[in-house]
């Protein structure tokens, strides 16, 4: 767990990627943001805002990630289309993932993060709705501090050359 900093530590993460619905042929383009929130009697609270492009609403996702080992935890997440589920996830040295059965609302899916060496992630996630509505998402995200240093030392190499 010590090497990641996504869910784990007080952060702004920022993302950006491709959905592909089996309603719509093409993908779409999205841009992410995460605020990961201060641990609260040992629960991390996130808050996910997804803006699609060619979409006037930004979707809003609340997280809530508790009961957390070096390898397991309980996620909870709540949006005003699916009410509040429950999952279950897991973490090694590489990879963060949570997935969501919930029998009620026929709601079930699974998000995967994978740790690259500059600290951000490679993402990948599916779901699908009782009305076989489905989404698979992919995509990258970082740390919004990290990225604009990264950028800003690229930017002082240019000026040195």
């Amino acid at each position: 767990m010590e090497n990641h900093l996504f869910i784990l530590k007080t952060g702004f993460w920022q993302g950006e990627g491709k959905i592909q619905l089996n309603m719509i042929e093409e993908e779409l383009l999205f841009q992410t943001t995460w605020n990961v929130l201060e641990e609260n009697d040992g629960k991390i609270s996130c808050v996910q805002e997804i803006q699609i492009e060619g979409l006037s609403e930004n979707m809003k996702n609340e997280l809530t990630f508790f009961a957390l080992s070096p390898s397991a935890f309980s996620v909870e997440m709540t949006n005003h289309n699916i009410e509040k589920v429950q999952g279950k996830g897991i973490i090694d040295a590489e990879t963060i993932a949570w997935e969501f059965k919930d029998q009620e609302s026929n709601f079930e899916g699974f998000e995967v993060y994978h740790l690259e060496k500059d600290g951000g992630y490679k993402m990948h996630a599916e779901y699908v709705t009782s009305d076989q509505f489905r989404t698979k998402i992919v995509g990258r995200i970082w740390q919004k501090d990290a990225q604009e240093k990264i950028e800003v030392k690229e930017n002082n190499k240019e000026d040195e050359i």
